[in-house]
């Protein structure tokens, strides 16, 4: 398919698939699909919403690990107490569901 737009027009729909972080192609091509059947998008934009959050709490826990890293660091004077590496566990376990989560979820959407 060949859509002809004006400099406005491509600049509109550029900003627009900008805006939803999305190539202005595909962009183009979920905008069409949605209308042609009269669905909404809308469903898209929560779940890159999500996306968002889980991306947040993702780096959220990478700082938690650094921070215990860096208290393993200060306590290496002996052996570190078991509350200690407890956490450090917990904390690359978050990490790593968290990672699984949020590429589960760019691999689901459009």
């Amino acid at each position: 398919m060949y859509i002809l737009l004006s400099d406005e027009e491509h600049a509109a729909i550029s900003g627009a698939a900008e805006r939803e972080h999305l190539a202005t192609a595909a962009w183009a091509a979920l905008t069409l699909l949605a209308a042609a059947s009269g669905t909404s998008r809308a469903e898209h934009n929560q779940v890159r919403e999500v996306l968002q959050a889980v991306m947040q709490a993702r780096g959220q826990a990478q700082r938690i690990g650094v921070n215990l890293n860096q208290a393993v660091t200060a306590l290496n004077s002996g052996e570190v107490s078991s509350t200690i590496q407890w956490y450090a566990r917990a904390a690359a376990q978050t990490v790593r569901k968290l990672d699984d989560l949020a590429d589960e979820l760019r691999r689901r959407l459009p």
